[in-house]
């Protein structure tokens, strides 16, 4: 298929999904000449106020492969972690009662270099969470940072919260709440990186998989498409995505679940290393188990999946039967 004319770069409309998908436009222009338009989109999960882990898989991404899908649009830029691990059947496309596979029809053309994939904590004069006192209200609607925080044993009390980086942001400022903890990512892109009072080590809070990674999506059908949006790919962060990701598919635990990893590439005695570390917990932080695995980045995927299975031998299976 030909792609000719201005290319549609579909979006969500949030700030940090038009700062995103703006970054991505302006690689393309750089790298390829090619100019882009963006498409603004709405997802289900932007229409919602209910808590993400009552949202589903999918929820920000199903009407962007939709939109792909119906041609609407040419490529799409996600958050990586908000990316369903597998192919699952679901609702069909606008207009139709008959489902389909869920992301069918679609390849993951690039991953960018990804951005810091830490969480952060903004806090109230600055404190970090050492700093807070017990009972200080923490604003995070994640089931993975709030198992952690409840396993730091400080008893701050962790606050279901929705909406952008800025609505979360003032209710640190007016005093709502005594901190909140969202990706560094986001605060980098949106260039507010200054705000944050704690960037969290990832030894006590270990990030969500694919945490600060985009991913580039387009229809599998579109072969020129796919060999322009190539040339975005970063092997590195390709590589540790895709070890997070086997983790979290093999241990089939959706993007919502009490599930964290995080894998770095690094020089080994023979050549580029991927070290993944993962964990998984308990909805209340009292358990917990960790552990990791190295190998090449060829090895990438079946690395996220051995470690998956480490896990469930250390008992991560009981953990995640109680919150399927």
């Amino acid at each position: 298929m030909t792609v000719h004319g201005k290319l549609r770069l579909g979006t969500r409309a949030s700030a940090l999904a038009m700062a995103q998908s703006g970054m991505i436009a302006d690689a393309v222009r750089s790298k390829t000449g090619r100019e882009v338009e963006l498409v603004e989109i709405s997802t289900a999960g932007d229409r919602s106020s209910a808590p993400i882990a009552h949202l589903g898989v999918g929820v920000f991404v199903s009407a962007l492969r939709d939109a792909l899908m119906a041609k609407e649009i040419d490529f799409a830029v996600h958050s990586y972690k908000d990316l369903p691990t597998s192919l699952h059947e679901g609702p069909g496309p606008r207009g139709s009662t008959a489902p389909r596979t869920f992301g069918e029809g679609l390849r993951i053309a690039a991953v960018p270099p990804r951005e810091d994939p830490r969480d952060v904590l903004v806090a109230r004069d600055g404190r970090t969470l050492t700093e807070l006192p017990g009972g200080a209200r923490i604003g995070t609607g994640s089931p993975r940072r709030i198992a952690q925080i409840a396993a730091l044993g400080r008893n701050l009390e962790c606050v279901p919260i929705r909406g952008n980086v800025d609505t979360r942001l003032r209710k640190v400022a007016q005093g709502e709440l005594d901190g909140i903890v969202l990706a560094r990512a986001g605060l980098s892109r949106l260039g507010r990186a200054a705000e944050a009072t704690e960037i969290l080590d990832p030894m006590l809070v270990l990030p969500a998989p694919a945490q600060g990674a985009l991913a580039v999506e387009c229809r599998e059908d579109n072969d020129e498409l796919l060999e322009l949006l190539a040339v975005l790919n970063d092997t590195d962060t390709r590589a540790a995505v895709t070890a997070e990701r086997a983790m979290l598919a093999e241990l089939e635990a959706g993007c919502s679940a009490p599930v964290a990893a995080l894998a770095e590439v690094a020089e080994g005695d023979n050549g580029l290393e991927i070290y993944v570390r993962g964990a998984v917990f308990s909805p209340d932080g009292r358990f917990g188990v960790r552990l990791s695995r190295t190998g090449t980045l060829a090895e990438a995927d079946q690395v996220g999946r051995l470690l998956a299975a480490d896990l469930l031998a250390q008992g991560a299976d009981s953990v995640l039967g109680s919150t399927a």
